[in-house]
């Protein structure tokens, strides 16, 4: 098809400028381009492409492995320029029309079979190579960003000077506010961490930075704990455990962080599963978790109940129902004989009657105290 190959050639230039007019009018993405672009990185793509055609017209044959690793080249360049999948493709297909109907208007009908044969073998190699490439370049940014998005958070959470920060967010595109909520989650079961990444951006509608391997995560002005902590849970069919802190500027970021470290240590260790605190949700826990004599004398109130673990139990459930005699023996599934019985039982090996306010008070002390004094904190992301 020699013939054909020097009826196509003298018509590169302008094919390559009309597939070019063709994207920018037809393709959103290359609509937006400027002309400097469309007339170089653009047209160098096509009139390279354009070229394998044409010498598979010369030599009658299918692609080469080393055309093909210049249409991989090509299709990761254009990736890490950010041009979309989606709009390569729409131009490769808009190249193979606009040569196909150049083809028809100078082949022979003879010629057409085998030409049109040529072209969609080339189209059968060229496309999935494309494809593989933009995948492939796309995983290489993501993961480039997402380096650069955990540097931006840990310079953050270090308290690096603002042109440090500044810079950061500059070349990974994230804008750093001036107030900030520091959230510390764990989840049960846990997720992969890109559909963590993924159900946090799409909730914020904006970037979030995180630490998936820490648990860490850095809300803007904007976005609540509680909201972002239920649209995970629901997003991604988890329990969510969360402590939250605020940072009124970047500088007190990492201030933040150390409280919501402490908050969720604390209520990891006096057994919270779910829901999410701030300090102020747990200030009596926080204080009597301060190491002291104090904490182990507490937790000495309830000894004499250790070798009755069920008498524990009641007392727990008697506790977080509130006093509530009728829902614990409903949550204990015993009959309120039953818990009156174990109640008195509780009294008398305690010397403390949870019917006296004061005794009451002492109990729930020592039940926290005694959560704190026998589970040791808790390390790592759930």
């Amino acid at each position: 098809m020699r013939d054909l190959h020097d009826r196509m050639a003298p018509r590169l230039a302008e094919l390559t400028g009309e597939i070019v007019a063709g994207c920018a009018s037809d393709v959103p993405f290359y609509r937006g381009l400027p002309a400097e672009v469309l007339d170089g990185p653009v047209r160098e793509s096509v009139g390279t492409v354009l070229g394998l055609l044409l010498r598979m017209l010369r030599d009658e044959e299918t692609l080469r492995p080393g055309d093909l690793t210049w249409v991989v080249e090509l299709s990761a360049r254009r990736a890490r320029d950010h041009v979309p999948l989606e709009a390569a493709l729409a131009a490769y297909l808009i190249g193979a029309r606009t040569w196909w109907r150049t083809l028809s208007a100078v082949a022979a009908p003879a010629e057409l079979p085998a030409a049109g044969a040529l072209l969609l073998d080339g189209l059968a190699g060229m496309m999935p190579a494309v494809v593989v490439a933009h995948l492939q370049a796309q995983e290489d940014l993501r993961g480039e960003s997402a380096r650069a998005r955990r540097e931006l958070l840990a310079a953050l959470l270090h308290g690096q000077p603002f042109h440090v920060v500044a810079a950061l967010a500059q070349d990974v595109r994230v804008e750093v506010g001036q107030r900030h909520t520091v959230l510390l989650v764990r989840f049960a079961p846990r997720p992969p961490d890109r559909l963590v990444q993924v159900a946090l951006d799409a909730h914020a509608g904006t970037p979030v930075l995180a630490d998936h391997a820490a648990g860490i995560v850095l809300l803007p002005d904007g976005v609540t704990a509680a909201a972002m902590a239920a649209g995970l849970g629901e997003a991604l069919s988890s329990t969510v455990l969360a402590a939250a802190a605020a940072a009124d500027t970047p500088a007190g970021i990492p201030a933040a962080a150390a409280e919501a470290r402490e908050v969720m240590d604390l209520v990891t260790r006096i057994g919270r599963t779910s829901g999410v605190y701030r300090l102020d949700d747990v200030l009596v826990e926080y204080q009597l978790s301060r190491p002291g004599p104090g904490l182990q004398r507490l937790a000495a109130k309830l000894d004499p109940l250790r070798g009755h673990p069920y008498l524990l139990d009641t007392l727990r459930s008697f506790v977080a129902h509130g006093h509530n005699r009728r829902q614990t023996a409903l949550d204990l599934h015993i009959h309120r004989n039953t818990l009156d019985y174990r109640l008195h039982r509780i009294t008398t090996m305690t010397g403390l009657d949870p019917a006296v306010p004061e005794h009451a008070r002492l109990l729930d002390a020592a039940l926290t105290a005694t959560a704190l004094h026998d589970r040791p904190p808790e390390a790592g992301p759930g």
